[in-house]
């Protein structure tokens, strides 16, 4: 099975039996099925992964929903922490715990319902028009949507390949990209805006179409690492380290849009 660049992927089994699933669930042209795999769980099938993340973005909306309307955006940081120590669990943990990517799911649907409402917020204010965050809001949850499905199709088509370069150069640019976020905000402590990939400035539109772009191709390595997944064999139970990683990916698209649309509406 090919690697992927997002983390959430790597302990998903190389190994199964069962195949004759490709193009995210497509029977594949002359692919000869595996023998059984050795072990008696039940295989994973295209439904298990619809299934599942639905599940996972079900609870994301409902728990960013209720945090913005609550008004809560006190609990971002306590958030974005504790997802971030939940994410590197299950990133780590050889076998999938659904509670846990349930958990992780509603704290990151905290963190999004407050980011959202603190940017939302700024928009209102920068623009003296109450109503507009809610508007842009709107507008990345659109996007968001957009470019994920957009992606699936590119996927299906096969009009980008993801070849073992291909993800070697996006997860480059991504450990790049993420080293660079932590060293401005390392800066920003140092010095207001730091490097200034945050600060609305052209740089930081820029960096954020890089970052939304590195999000959309992830998209494909990770709908492939589920492909791969499905004509392995490998257990339905894995289906939930699946929705947790397309859920990371997700998260991050819909921060970068929100950033970028509040760029173009800053005074």
């Amino acid at each position: 099975m090919r690697s992927s660049s997002n983390p959430a992927f790597r302990n998903l089994p190389t190994g199964g039996g069962y195949g004759g699933y490709a193009g995210f669930g497509q029977p594949e042209a002359g692919y000869q099925q595996a023998p059984p795999p050795l072990t008696s769980e039940r295989p994973m099938t295209i439904d298990d992964v619809v299934t599942k993340t639905g599940i996972t973005l079900a609870v994301v909306a409902v728990t960013a929903v209720v945090t913005y309307l609550m008004q809560a955006w006190f609990l971002l940081f306590p958030a974005a922490i504790i997802g971030l120590v939940l994410g590197l669990i299950i990133s780590f943990k050889r076998v999938p715990s659904p509670p846990l990517v349930i958990a992780y799911a509603a704290v990151e649907g905290i963190f999004l319902g407050a980011f959202s409402g603190i940017i939302g917020g700024m928009i209102d204010k920068w623009t003296n028009n109450p109503g507009q965050g809610v508007v842009v809001i709107g507008q990345a949850i659109i996007g968001t949507i957009g470019v994920f499905a957009g992606m699936l199709v590119v996927y299906k088509t096969g009009a980008i390949r993801v070849t073992p370069k291909f993800t070697k150069w996006i997860t480059g640019a991504i450990i790049g990209v993420a080293v660079l976020m932590l060293f401005n905000l390392i800066m920003s402590f140092f010095t207001a805006g730091g490097l200034g990939l945050r600060n609305g400035g052209t740089l930081a539109i820029i960096f954020s179409l890089v970052c939304i772009g590195l999000a959309a191709f992830s998209f494909l390595i990770d709908f492939d690492a589920a492909d791969q997944a499905i004509r392995a064999g490998v257990p339905a139970k894995f289906a939930w380290q699946i929705a947790f990683g397309l859920t990371v990916t997700l998260v991050w698209l819909y921060t970068e849009i929100l950033r970028l649309l509040s760029y173009f509406n800053s005074d």
